[in-house]
């Protein structure tokens, strides 16, 4: 199994997102579950990549040649896949995975977490899109989709397209169903 991890290149923030980027490497790696995600040398993204690697797994980034060239990438991945850009960047990620993870993040998680569900709702994109809602951070989306819902903006049977877990532990058990 192959699953797309999005997640913050933030260095400043708290543990508790550190320890869960941790554990998640972790459990891919005890449980042989390859991970593609943006390539970072920081954050959480290199935390779940350093997890992973640290316990024998294996670890695809996909970075577009700008990061690299800003130093943006981390240096020990298993496989690394230069894009042009950020769009084949996130194409690549999707078709590579068997199922995303969102952990908490910016601007740039939560633009990759909305265009997957977005595609997910065009039919683009068919595999679990699993929200790890570490402390919370993802309760005011996951309002405003509630929202969007409410109000029409997209139909009821599209809520259905997350999931929302709070710790890696779960969002392992919903990989494995």
């Amino acid at each position: 199994m192959t699953v797309t991890v999005y997640a913050s290149s933030s260095s400043q923030i708290d543990t508790a997102y550190f320890e869960a980027a941790k554990k998640l490497g972790k459990l891919f790696a005890q449980n042989n579950i390859r991970c593609v995600n943006g390539a970072g040398s920081n954050g959480l993204m290199a935390a779940v990549s350093d997890a992973i690697l640290q316990n024998g797994g294996e670890v695809i980034g996909i970075i577009p040649q700008f990061m690299i060239d800003e130093g943006w990438c981390h240096s020990s991945l298993t496989e690394r896949i230069v894009t042009q850009d950020m769009h084949e960047r996130k194409q690549l990620m999707a078709r590579k995975s068997d199922a995303c993870i969102a952990l908490p993040g910016g601007v740039g998680t939560l633009e990759e977490l909305l265009e997957i569900i977005t595609w997910k709702q065009l039919g683009l994109y068919i595999k679990p899109v699993i929200i790890l809602n570490v402390r919370h951070y993802y309760d005011d989306l996951l309002k405003m989709l509630q929202k969007a819902e409410n109000e029409q903006f997209f139909h009821h049977k599209h809520s259905d397209f997350w999931s929302v877990v709070e710790t890696p532990e779960e969002a392992l058990a919903l990989l494995k169903t």
